[in-house]
């Protein structure tokens, strides 16, 4: 962990992250000990302050342990497969949608026969996984009234009682 000026870097087994401080932030290193500290008691300033202290330590906690986010695709005929970085999805379009994942991001795709199939998304770089992971939910959102598409698991999706019959 180094911080020059307003730039920290985190290097650690995983990889290695950098983040710029803005604003009416310090950050100090002494001791192995990372401290953020702010100018003023300003709502601006306490907004920051929090950001960036999260920011570093979802950081640390990245290049040392990883984050993992874990999807499944509910629908018939729903199908993931993943060669290298690119993740091959038939979500029930006339095509499949091949995506392309950045090389901080490793894919692992399941399918196992009377499970929904699952897709396991691994990275030392938790904002670069939230947003690859949003992307990948945004081709086919699970719709409330039978459920079908790309949630996370554990996901709750608000289901509606559509039509009654008159």
């Amino acid at each position: 962990m180094t911080v020059e000026g307003k730039e920290v870097r985190v290097k650690g087994k995983l990889g290695e992250l950098k983040e710029t401080i803005k604003g009416n932030v310090e950050i100090k290193l002494e001791d192995g000990v990372l401290t953020v500290t702010r100018g003023s008691d300003h709502k601006d300033d306490r907004a920051m302050h929090g950001l960036y202290r999260s920011l570093v330590n979802n950081m640390i906690v990245g290049v040392s342990e990883g984050y993992k986010k874990d999807m499944e695709l509910v629908g018939v005929g729903f199908r993931a497969t993943s060669t290298g970085q690119q993740l091959d999805l038939s979500l029930g379009y006339s095509h499949n949608i091949i995506f392309q994942l950045p090389e901080e991001i490793t894919v692992v795709t399941t399918s196992e026969r009377g499970q929904n199939p699952t897709i396991s998304l691994t990275s030392y770089d938790k904002q670069l996984l939230g947003q690859v992971a949003a992307k990948i939910r945004s081709m086919r959102k699970p719709e409330p009234y039978k459920g079908k598409g790309v949630r996370f698991v554990g996901e709750e999706i608000r289901r509606k009682a559509g039509k009654s019959a008159g």
